[in-house]
């Protein structure tokens, strides 16, 4: 498994990189700022000014259903914000 697991595609990440430049990606748990930067640089050719990554827990859930009381488990994953330089873009959809 790689250092990038998927790039965030929401309408609010998508609204704040046509603004400020800023874009976000879901990443491996361990991988930390400098391997962030790294992989980013090669994967889209562009030059990265800042990283900033955030852990988020997982967080139990629970609904009633039919079969009744079910009761999950979401996944804990780490996202990292990454700030380009003045000009640069990534086209998430040039691909599809």
């Amino acid at each position: 498994m790689g250092i990038i697991v998927k790039p965030l595609v929401t309408e609010k990440m998508t609204s704040i990189s046509e603004k400020s430049g800023r874009y976000g990606f879901i990443v491996s748990p361990k991988a930390n700022k400098v391997e962030i930067k790294k992989e980013i640089e090669t994967m889209y050719n562009v030059t990265v000014v800042s990283v900033n990554t955030i852990n988020y827990a997982g967080k139990n859930t629970s609904r009633y259903t039919k079969k009744g009381f079910v009761q999950g488990r979401k996944n804990a994953f780490k996202k990292a914000i990454v700030t380009l330089k003045d000009g640069d873009t990534i086209d998430f959809y040039s691909n599809i």
